[in-house]
């Protein structure tokens, strides 16, 4: 009788434990989803650059996400394509001061001054030189660039200088992320 009530007691402890840990890491995650761009698959030209003799939508994807953890004051979006032949990659969008209670981004809301973001939101100038999105661009022949949207949970809004650099952008973001989640996207030319 001891040794089953033991055996009960561990089993019970143990099942409370993994129900805990498990319900612990799903209420806090959060999750990127899009309706236009998937992990792992290729964007559509609606996503290409339209200049750097692209001839794309230039068209920033919808964006979704759940799971914000305690805490959080601001989002940042960052999209960044590690394969660029740069020595550094390249900076395709930088969004920052997203405000807490948004959930999505729909499709457009890169575009230059645009009026899909919500209010207290702005784009930092991307490696094309703009404020706003910038396509895909990979060199011809190049082979699959893979595209990082990476959205970050902010412990705070960030105070950034008005031409912030992506370096410096990313270093704020950085300091101040609570947690991120990434759709890692993929696009070439032939």
């Amino acid at each position: 009788m001891k040794k089953s009530f033991i055996r009960a007691f561990a089993n019970t402890a143990i099942t409370a434990v993994a129900f805990s840990v498990s319900c612990a890491v799903y209420a806090g995650s959060l999750v990127l989803t899009s309706s236009d761009i998937g992990d792992g698959k290729h964007m559509a030209k609606t996503q290409e650059y339209t200049g750097f003799g692209c001839a794309g939508g230039n068209l920033s994807p919808q964006l979704s996400w759940r799971g914000a953890p305690e805490g959080t004051k601001a989002f940042a979006l960052l999209v960044h394509d590690p394969d660029a032949p740069t020595g550094s990659g390249w900076w395709h969008w930088q969004v920052v001061n997203i405000p807490a209670g948004t959930t999505s981004l729909p499709a457009g809301a890169g575009a230059v001054n645009s009026k899909l973001l919500p209010k207290g939101a702005s784009q930092n100038t991307n490696d094309y030189g703009e404020k706003a999105f910038g396509g895909a661009c990979p060199p011809v022949g190049h082979g699959v660039h893979r595209y990082r949207f990476t959205l970050h949970a902010l412990s705070k809004p960030l105070e950034l200088p008005e031409n912030a650099s992506a370096a410096l952008t990313g270093y704020m973001v950085k300091a101040h992320t609570i947690e991120e989640a990434t759709i890692e996207a993929l696009y070439k030319r032939d």
